[in-house]
Formats: C-alpha cells, structure tokens, sequence
C-alpha cells in the first residue's frame, strides 16, 4: 500500500503553489537569480523515515539556517561558559543583519542574528584552530547533522564576499568590544563559507530530525551533539529563530525553526519530527512565503504546536489488577507510553490512592517506551516505599528502561521479563510462607 504522507503533501504543496508574492534575495546576485517556481516540503522522522514530494533534491545554500547548528557545533566544542560570555540569548526584535549588540558588554544578543552568527562561527572548534581548519569543523559537523558529505558552494560564497560590508562592519564592531579575539575579514569569510554550504530538502528535514532525535542521527545513528547542548539550541530557536517574526511564528506556529534567505525554512519538534520546506521567494521579513504557508498548515492539521500539550499523563497507567488469588495473588501496575513528570506524578497517586493488601506487587513496564531521569527516580522510590511497607516488589523490564535499578535504603526490588515471571516468584514466595511454621 502507498503511503498517504507524500499525498498529503503533494496537496499543501499544489495549495500554496498560486501564491506568487514575495521575491528571492535580491542583495546577493547568485541568489537573485534563482528559480522562484521551486517549491518542496519534507517530514523526517525521528525513526528515519523519510517524506518528501516536490523540489526535494534540488540543491541551494543553506544560508543562515546554519546558524542553530554552527551554534551547536560550538556549544559542543567550547562549552556553554565559553560561549556564553560571548553570544546572548535574548530575542532581538530585529531583522537579521541589525547590529544588535549589548551597550555594556558588545556581546550580540543572540546566535541566529548576524551578529551572533559570526561570532558563534568563531567558537567553532579548539580555540587553536586557524580559519580554514575551523570552516572544516563547521562543514563536517554540518555533514554529520546532514548524514552525508556537503560542499560549499564557492560561486555563492564568492558573490556573497563581494557584498559582505555589512557583516564586515558588524564584525569589526565586535572587534573593538573584543567579542571577537582574531581578524576580522577571515572571521566573516569562514561564516560565509558555512551559510554557502549546499543542501537540499531532503538534507535539511534530516538535519532538523536529528536535533529532534536528542542530537543523533536518525539514519547514521550518530551522536552530534549532547542533549544539553540539543536544549539550549531548540530554546534559542524557538524564540529567536524567525527574527522579528519570531512572536508571530512562536504563537501561530509553534515550532522551533529557523529560515534561510535561499529560501529553505526548518522546524524541529522535539521527539517527533523533523520538517524542512523549499521555497524562494522571500517575504520582508527574510523568511519563504510559501514555507511559512506549509508550516502553519503542518502546525494545525497535525497539532505540531509545541504548546498544545497532550494530556498524557491521565494514560500513563494502562490497567491495574490483580494476577491470581489467595495468599499468592500479585497486584500489577502496567504502564505505558513515555513517562515524564506528570505521568510519574500519576503512577505515585495510583500506588498512594491504591494501597495494595497483596503481598506481591509488580510495576509493568512492557509497554513503556521511554522514562525521563525524574521519572525513573519517582517510581524507583514508589517501589522502594512499597518494600518498605512490607510488599514483594518486581520491575517488569524486558527492554531493561531501568537497567541495574537501585532502589535506595531499605528498598527491594526483582527485575524479570514478564508478569508470569513476577506471579510465579509470587506464588513461590506465599508457599515458602505458609511452609514456616
């Protein structure tokens, strides 16, 4: 059977395709010059799967959507600290290429501002590395996110160079504030060279999904980044990624993104999916007319807001009952789903609300498919106080979610594979018990 996906995004790509309003970067002549017709959209998945229908493969320059990665890259590398001291996180308000620095400090406000770009780019890296070897950093770690080798697209990057004054001038402003430690030009060539980097669609959906996916690869399997470092960006993204659009695009859309002037558009929803459109022409704002289009689109058919927060937690336990009878009968706790705080929250009422007079009690988690570290430490301490109060407990675990348990002082606690497992151990123990005289 085909799968309906592409279906459906072949029809929000023919939807939007009449919208003609808007126009391609006009200030870099290689950009000036693309086709505006073409248009594509792509879901990836954080299990790798892969969607797309349009204009998927056709390669453009990645442009300032490098800027969440080339902040990753250097979170990575130097550290938060480090990073930090030099590069904000406050959202601006501003368009792209606005000098928006700290009156005080010269510190720019953000990373996805031009300003904050050019010195995120250059904390790329050890601190020891020179200019080329730093834009190799940026152009491999842009591949990892990728999952396939990029190049730079040197006609682009030397288009972009002839017309760079700008961001020359930011950069010698951060010169003087000494948010910038080297030369100034070789600075804003390397981050010129990383936004000339060439992508497709396809690469930017993959890219998206891995700092969907906690910053590894969904297809490669490689770790990129820390998810720390995954938090920080997805954060800084969502408030600061659409410029001066930033609060319309936070409220109507919801989803951590980031635009590019060649018209690519990212967004990466933490956890599920990662999605990229492809697009030219360009409203004022420096974001594609049409990709803004699809992404309020996906945003509301799919119920991707960020904000819109399922109530999971009501779900988090599938059944409690109880396995056999008499003195060997075994109260099981099945839960389900992912479980954070809130459904942790859920399990501790179940088991305070419940108070078991079965001897055996088993926690089941065989159709759990994640725990948060707060939540594995809550019910690790629910089982613990049931030890406590004189319980048998087991952890069902076959796909070891809680692997070498502790359940703290006092607390004990048999991991198994099965409920049968847990009520036998049950039934042993209530006949070893009525054996003792």
């Amino acid at each position: 059977m085909r799968s309906v996906i592409p279906d459906y995004l072949t029809e929000a790509l023919g939807d939007v395709e009449p919208d003609t309003s808007g126009e391609p970067a006009g200030y870099i002549p290689e950009l000036a010059s693309a086709d505006p017709d073409r248009l594509g959209a792509v879901f990836a998945t954080v299990q790798g799967e892969v969607y797309g229908a349009g204009d998927i493969d056709t390669e453009f320059t990645i442009q300032s959507i490098s800027k969440p990665f080339a902040y990753a890259l250097a979170l990575s590398d130097r550290g938060f600290d480090a990073v930090l001291a030099k590069v904000g996180v406050e959202p601006s308000g501003e368009a792209f290429n606005e000098i928006s620095l700290e009156s005080d400090t010269g510190r720019p406000l953000n990373p996805m501002i031009n300003a904050g770009a050019i010195t995120a780019h250059s904390l790329v890296g050890p601190a020891d590395l020179n200019p080329a070897e730093r834009v190799e950093r940026v152009v491999q770690g842009l591949s990892a996110f990728a999952g396939r080798p990029l190049r730079t697209d040197e006609a682009v990057c030397a288009s972009e160079m002839e017309h760079a004054h700008r961001n020359l001038a930011i950069a010698h402003m951060l010169r003087s504030h000494s948010v910038l430690g080297e030369d100034p030009r070789a600075v804003v060539d390397g981050y010129v060279r990383q936004c000339s980097v060439l992508v497709t669609a396809r690469d930017l959906a993959m890219m998206a999904a891995t700092l969907a996916n906690r910053g590894e690869n969904p297809l490669s399997g490689e770790r990129v980044i820390p998810e720390p470092v995954v938090r920080q960006v997805l954060s800084v993204m969502f408030t600061c990624g659409m410029y001066d659009a930033a609060g319309d695009w936070a409220t109507q859309v919801g989803i951590p993104a980031k635009s590019g002037v060649a018209g690519g558009l990212i967004g990466a929803l933490p956890g599920q999916i990662g999605i990229a459109t492809f697009s030219p022409r360009l409203d004022p704002h420096g974001n594609s007319v049409r990709g803004v289009s699809l992404f309020e689109r996906f945003s509301s058919d799919m119920g991707l807001h960020v904000m819109g927060v399922p109530a999971a937690a009501r779900a988090v336990v599938r059944s409690h009952h109880v396995v056999g009878g008499g003195p060997g009968a075994l109260r099981v706790l099945q839960l389900q789903g992912g479980i954070g705080f809130a459904g942790a929250e859920r399990v501790v009422r179940e088991a305070v609300d419940s108070a078991p007079p079965e001897a055996a009690v088993a926690v089941d988690l065989t159709m759990v498919h994640s725990i948060d570290d707060v939540a594995r430490r809550m019910i690790l301490e629910v089982t613990r106080r049931l030890t406590l109060d004189g319980h048998e407990v087991s952890l069902v675990d076959p796909e070891s979610l809680m692997p070498d348990p502790d359940p703290g002082d006092g607390g004990r606690l048999t991991v198994v594979d099965t409920v049968e497992q847990a009520a036998q151990a049950a039934r042993a123990a209530a006949r070893g018990g009525e054996a003792r005289p």
